[in-house]
């Protein structure tokens, strides 16, 4: 096998090419979700609609590479469109979230609708959390289940979508070799 091909047959151009698409539809995601308000019963609710790329990547590039796919976006994203304390407070989650992730798609525990919804979940903790210790304000734990049940009902939407992503971007992927 040629020196600049990895494991899965692809070289390192067609692997930087690959991640940087995932990244850019990362934001492109971001950006369109904050065109729109959050929902005035539940502040703070948003669908997640960058996580179809996390939980995507879980399937397509591994763990590692979407690792550093999401990194990228919080990032990228908390220059392009916020300010140092959203990239942090996005980090919160995001990172929870995907530890939560990588480990049950590790271990196969569920399914990708069940990795998403795990995901949901951690992030809502991870950015509560992060929250009540910047804030010295436990009491923003009782908002949670309402956060909670928007992580599930997002994570649910967003894995069955990620599902469906995921198949035809193998395909896509695989005609690439």
């Amino acid at each position: 096998m040629e020196k600049n091909k990895n494991r899965a047959g692809r070289n390192a151009a067609s692997v930087a090419a690959l991640y940087g698409l995932l990244i850019a539809l990362a934001m492109v995601f971001s950006f369109i979700e904050s065109l729109f308000p959050a929902p005035a019963l539940a502040p703070g609710v948003k669908l997640g609609l960058a996580n179809l790329v996390t939980v995507s990547g879980l399937y397509l590039i591994g763990i590692p590479g979407t690792v550093c796919v999401t990194l990228m976006r919080v990032v990228l994203v908390g220059l392009s469109f916020g300010n140092p304390y959203s990239m942090v407070y996005g980090l919160s989650g995001s990172l929870l979230s995907l530890i939560v992730m990588a480990s049950v798609r590790r271990l196969r525990l569920f399914s990708i609708l069940g990795v998403s919804v795990l995901g949901g979940i951690a992030h809502n903790v991870g950015q509560t959390a992060f929250a009540a210790v910047i804030v010295g304000t436990p009491e923003l734990f009782y908002y949670l289940p309402v956060l909670l049940m928007a992580g599930c009902i997002s994570g649910a939407l967003i894995g069955i979508l990620g599902g469906i992503i995921t198949q035809r971007l193998v395909k896509f992927v695989k005609n690439m070799n």
